[in-house]
């Protein structure tokens, strides 16, 4: 009886799959990341950080879908919201990343040099980033952004150039072929991935992140390929986005210490925090091992 209910679920969503077009495929993702954004607006407003993250999440998701489907959805209504966006991330960004350094700083190995780098300093760049970031959450210049997407979403100018397109791209062969460009583009920027500048490494992380994201979109959201058909691809993608993720959060927590009173009247001590530059080497390790076994995978 299960092996049946699991044939007949799987038919169920490859028949689902088969009747989305690029433009519905994209319209599904992206108004899931809307509807994530609006849900939790009121516990991000309390100060709840999950929430800011998820937050942030939904825009990169949304983001990444638009880059995506760019050939297809980009048009001057885009490139204005873009700016928008941009606006908003400004906060979200900077609230997500104090409420990193602080939990960095209560960590049991950090919390000593934390104490005597910066003091209370991080507690009140907290409170002052999150204000700002609900004065922005809650401005109507962020709810006509929200509307404004979801309006562009369903109805923009994309949607009607699209539709007289009668020869448009099935889905899986756009997706099959661009999933492949992107994991080239992977493999080639992360070649040297242990000599890159800290530009370059961050334009690779938002790139494996975007990766990931679709990955997840094409397999959870659309359900075009089952998880196991891209498994081999989501796995290392996901690994290398974390590791270089950590490897950022480290980083900028050990930041800390060159803006602190302590550095300035030259009382800083110890400048890195414990275990810094061994954790520093085994985060670009696992990042350099994660992109040899996503180099050394088939794409789709």
């Amino acid at each position: 009886m299960r092996n049946g209910q699991t044939r007949t679920s799987s038919r169920h969503k490859a028949s689902g799959a088969a009747d989305l077009d690029c433009a519905t495929a994209f319209q599904k993702m992206t108004l899931g990341c809307v509807a994530a954004v609006k849900s939790h607006h009121t516990s991000a407003c309390a100060g709840d950080a999950e929430a800011v993250h998820q937050i942030r999440v939904a825009i990169t998701r949304l983001r990444a879908a638009v880059a995506f489907f760019a050939p297809i959805v980009v048009d001057a209504e885009w490139l204005r919201l873009k700016k928008e966006i941009a606006w908003l991330n400004g906060p979200l960004g900077a609230a997500r990343d104090s409420d990193v350094v602080v939990e960095y700083a209560r960590r049991k190995r950090y919390r000593a040099w934390a104490e005597r780098m910066v003091g209370e300093q991080l507690d009140q760049h907290q409170t002052r980033d999150h204000r700002r970031l609900v004065r922005s959450l809650r401005s109507a210049r962020t709810q006509r952004l929200v509307a404004a997407i979801a309006r562009w979403i369903r109805q923009g100018p994309w949607l009607e150039r699209y539709r007289r397109h009668t020869d448009a791209e099935t889905l899986q062969s756009y997706c099959t072929r661009e999933l492949d460009r992107w994991h080239e583009w992977l493999i080639r920027k992360g070649r040297r991935l242990k000599t890159l500048g800290a530009s370059r490494r961050h334009r690779l992380r938002i790139k494996v992140k975007r990766f990931r994201y679709m990955l997840e979109a094409l397999t959870e959201t659309v359900a075009l390929w089952g998880r196991g058909k891209v498994h081999h691809l989501h796995l290392p993608a996901k690994r290398l986005q974390c590791a270089l993720g950590d490897l950022r959060d480290l980083q900028r927590f050990a930041g800390l210490a060159s803006g602190s009173p302590q550095a300035e009247n030259g009382k800083q001590g110890k400048k890195h925090p414990p275990g810094y530059r061994r954790r520093e080497e085994k985060l670009l390790g696992a990042a350099i091992a994660a992109h040899h076994d996503l180099k050394h995978v088939g794409a789709c």
